[in-house]
């Protein structure tokens, strides 16, 4: 199962979105502490709908917590500082993808214990960076794709629809 790590995330509503994400992909969402926003906000429940109920989420009350609860884990950081490309990277099936709190990102005093599994999204000219909830989809779907997609539904179905 892979994990999704949200250090100090700020807005509630992308918080919720990804939860959703992860409710879809059955993967872990791990929220790092202090958080904009309380767990039983009307916004976060609204993005993440009715699936908030089925999220397997841990909160941890600072980065060292999150690390002394997951000894070993492999961590990759996305940041705009990253040298590697997202796609230039093997995902294990039970890693961490990390990203920072759309303020500011990742703090660099973390990142740079880190620079060998840190990625980055590529984009165009001096934007700072994508939506949080979108750069979680799209780190996580190449993670999931180079797993196979692992219990994942495959193909969906058309209904015959006699259109006379």
């Amino acid at each position: 199962m892979l994990n999704i790590v949200l250090y100090e995330p700020e807005i509630p509503a992308n918080t919720g979105n990804i939860g959703r994400t992860c409710v879809a992909t059955n993967t872990r969402l791990h929220l790092i502490e202090p958080l904009g926003f309380r767990l039983d906000e009307k916004s976060l429940k609204r993005a993440g709908m009715d699936y908030w109920k089925d999220l397997n989420v841990q909160t941890y009350i600072d980065y060292n917590d999150f690390l002394e609860r997951n000894p070993g884990a492999k961590i990759y950081m996305a940041t705009t500082k990253a040298q590697k490309v997202y796609t230039e990277v093997e995902y294990e099936p039970d890693c961490y993808i990390m990203f920072g709190k759309e303020s500011a990102g990742i703090p660099e005093e973390i990142l740079v214990h880190h620079k060998d599994t840190c990625v980055r999204i590529p984009m165009m000219g001096e934007i700072r960076s994508l939506n949080l909830g979108n750069s979680v989809a799209v780190v996580l779907y190449e993670a999931l794709r180079q797993n196979e997609f692992a219990g994942m539904n495959l193909e969906g179905h058309l209904h015959e629809l006699n259109w006379e």
